[in-house]
């Protein structure tokens, strides 16, 4: 096995599937990926796993959001709430869209380091999508082999290796006061391969308030220094000053103007500041022609000071200023052996992963958008142990068969240190814990055609912001919220259409216990958490790309999705039971068409429709269905060395008004997040 494909797998125990990747004007191949955790061609693996080009998340792009390009991956919703303060909105096949900050039920991965903390919270505004080789998502059972985490795992492999040196400068500009400034560079100095990027992203934003600036800053070194073995060492910095936060609408105030913002919004001056600052360093070396072993580390700092939309005065209140010092690291060792078993191969991987958070949460009240008296002062502490064992086995010819189990434990602590009058202790300490079983089965129909199923059990614990408050009032953690326990199955086809085209379409179905869902709030600023006994989802989907001739590249992807409660009593002894989960749109369609002319001239049209969302667990509103059209097109030109890429792009070109994500049981029926009208971007890229 290669040296490349190893250290793409990173050291941080990142499962090695294969994925098939389409880029325009390239024939239908097969390529190694990391999003699960034995290496194997996806067409040969019993597991629903997508991977994009990273030309794809640049190519006529802004850049910014992982939401611009993640549409062609069925089973998947990615969301901007054109809120910076807020990150994205990301959920698969239903599990993360009740999240209304972060993304939750999802595990984040970026070169086998976790952008998802220990407790399940994470965030997309650190994905390096200028560095990315390529975007991988997988879906379903084998997503229970990355722990904490029910619906799948979105992960990023930037470049390993650097062939040629290359400089890039980018430029980009558009209405709402968009801009973005960029730059990106890999050269090879004998055994060392370095790369890096440096970013800037500046927006008005399209709604009153919701003005932001990002800058980012990436770096990888690879070390090779023998044929045998590897060193890898990443750094990602983000800094997000005072970045506005809107918030949410109600209906009416989305009726009246989908531009504005709510009045205690700008009473407040809701607002966001992070920076974010990680590395981590990986070894991998080989043992003979069966053996590898990997070994990764990671450490990180997160400062963030939010300026929330109620003024949390109370002192039983938590305080409508949150501010958060966090430290967290981990590692993780994993050993891979290929060998014979009766006379047939299989592969086996065995591996310990151990991740801690610390942080210290201390909150204010907001007094008119200042830092007022304290209402919270707490030293929070997390940390997960996981091991797992994975096999792959092909008894008998056209059969392959895949499992594995993962053992996890879950740990929180809370040292409460604001003890004021009736303020009671909130200290306290909670666990959880689970074992993991999957496997699947593929069957090689003929050479072209494979059939798959897949079972497994997952577990989602919940986060240190659910665990906060006891729903009745009293103090400590709330011991009674149990995590969540999802039983997942799904059937599918892969084909491949001669050689210009894929096919493939799965079935799916989930059955949690104890889902993770909105309580009552039994002082201002204390939101709590309960849960549902049984809630169900289960759907299709079907995604097919194909190259036509004459320089035309044609993708579509749908889903269908039915999430519904099974057996739920809320808080106030409603039975919701058959109500639809909110945030989970029941229809979801993608389609891009493009064309290239050997002149560098190309473009292309990708058009979105997305079902009704309702927006609370009472199904009382939603969000109407919409359709969206984009349009972009570019030139390339060459200079000598030099290589100019020009492009001009129109989200939205038919000015659909429609709201383009929900707040899941938003607070003052504030559910709303509408999206632009009509919008022209321009953008240019020079390099060599």
């Amino acid at each position: 096995m290669s040296t490349r494909v190893f250290l793409a797998a990173s050291a941080a125990a990142s499962l090695l599937v294969a994925g098939e990747s389409f880029a325009a004007g390239e024939p239908v191949d097969t390529v190694v990926v990391t999003a699960t955790r034995t290496q194997q061609q996806s067409f040969r693996t019993p597991a629903a796993i997508d991977a994009i080009d990273g030309e794809v998340f640049r190519e006529h792009k802004l850049r910014v959001n992982l939401s611009e390009s993640l549409g062609r991956v069925p089973g998947v919703v990615v969301q901007n709430r054109q809120n910076y303060a807020q990150d994205l909105q990301v959920s698969s096949r239903g599990f993360g869209a009740r999240a209304s900050f972060g993304v939750r039920g999802v595990r984040l991965i970026q070169d086998g380091i976790p952008l998802t903390m220990p407790d399940g919270q994470g965030q997309t505004g650190l994905f390096d999508l200028d560095g990315a080789q390529r975007v991988e998502v997988l879906r379903g059972p084998f997503a229970a082999l990355y722990g904490n985490s029910s619906g799948g795992v979105i992960q990023i492999v930037t470049r390993d290796r650097i062939e040629k040196s290359s400089f890039e400068l980018t430029t980009t500009a558009g209405e709402d006061g968009f801009r973005r400034y960029g730059s990106q560079f890999g050269v090879r100095l004998g055994r060392v391969d370095l790369s890096g990027n440096l970013s800037r992203f500046e927006t008005d934003g399209y709604r009153d308030h919701s003005a932001a600036k990002r800058d980012v800053a990436n770096l990888r070194m690879r070390f090779a220094p023998d044929e045998v073995s590897s060193l890898t060492a990443i750094v990602n910095v983000l800094d997000q000053p005072d970045t506005q936060d809107p918030i949410g609408l109600t209906r009416e105030q989305l009726e009246e103007n989908p531009r504005q913002v709510a009045p205690n919004a700008i009473a407040l001056n809701t607002r966001k500041s992070i920076r974010h600052v990680q590395g981590g360093a990986s070894y991998e070396r080989a043992f003979g022609e069966d053996d590898r072993l990997r070994i990764m580390g990671y450490y990180g700092d997160r400062d963030l000071v939010q300026y929330l939309a109620n003024p949390s005065a109370a002192l039983t209140g938590s305080g409508g200023v949150v501010d958060l010092a966090r430290k967290f690291g981990g590692g993780s060792l994993q050993w891979d052996h290929e060998g014979e078993l009766a006379g047939a191969p299989y592969e086996l991987t065995v591996g310990v992963e151990y991740d801690r958070m610390e942080e210290r949460r201390r909150g204010f009240v907001n007094d008119g958008g200042l830092r007022g008296e304290p209402r919270r002062d707490e030293d929070d502490t997390v940390y997960s142990v996981n091991q797992y064992v994975i096999a792959q086995w092909r008894p008998v010819s056209r059969w392959v068969l895949s499992g594995g189990v993962r053992r996890s434990e879950v740990r929180f602590d809370v040292d409460d240190h604001f003890i004021v009058g009736p303020n009671p202790d909130d200290s306290g300490r909670l666990s959880y814990d689970s074992t993991q079983p999957v496997l699947g089965v593929l069957f090689e129909a003929t050479p072209s055609v494979n059939l798959f199923v897949a079972a497994g059990r997952a577990f989602e614990t919940p986060t240190f912001a659910e665990l906060a408050y006891r729903p009745d009032g009293s103090p400590g953690l709330n011991f009674d919220l149990d995590a969540a326990i999802s039983t997942n199955y799904e059937a599918g086809v892969k084909a491949f259409l001669g050689d210009a085209g894929r096919l493939t379409a799965t079935l799916f179905r989930s059955d949690t216990k104890d889902d993770i869902v909105t309580g009552p709030s039994p002082f201002p600023g204390r939101n709590t958490f309960v849960n549902a006994a049984k809630t169900r989802r289960e759907g299709a989907e079907l995604a097919l790309q194909y190259l036509l001739p004459g320089g035309f590249d044609f993708g579509t992807a749908y889903t269908y999705t039915k999430a519904r409660f099974e057996d739920f009593v809320n808080f106030a002894g409603t039975d919701l039971s058959g109500r639809r989960l909110p945030g989970v749109p029941e229809h979801s369609f993608y389609a891009d068409v493009s064309w290239e002319h050997a002149s560098g001239f190309s473009t292309g049209l990708e058009a979105r429709i997305t079902g009704k969302v309702y927006v609370n667990d009472a199904n009382s509103d939603a969000a109407d269905s919409y359709s969206v059209l984009n349009w972009h097109a570019g030139m390339r030109r060459e200079l000598g060395d030099w290589r100019l890429n020009g492009f001009v792009r129109v989200d939205n070109i038919t000015d659909e008004d429609y709201v383009g994500s929900v707040i899941v049981n938003g607070a003052g029926d504030r559910f709303f997040e509408p999206a632009p009208g009509r919008t022209f971007y321009v953008g240019l890229t020079a390099g060599f």
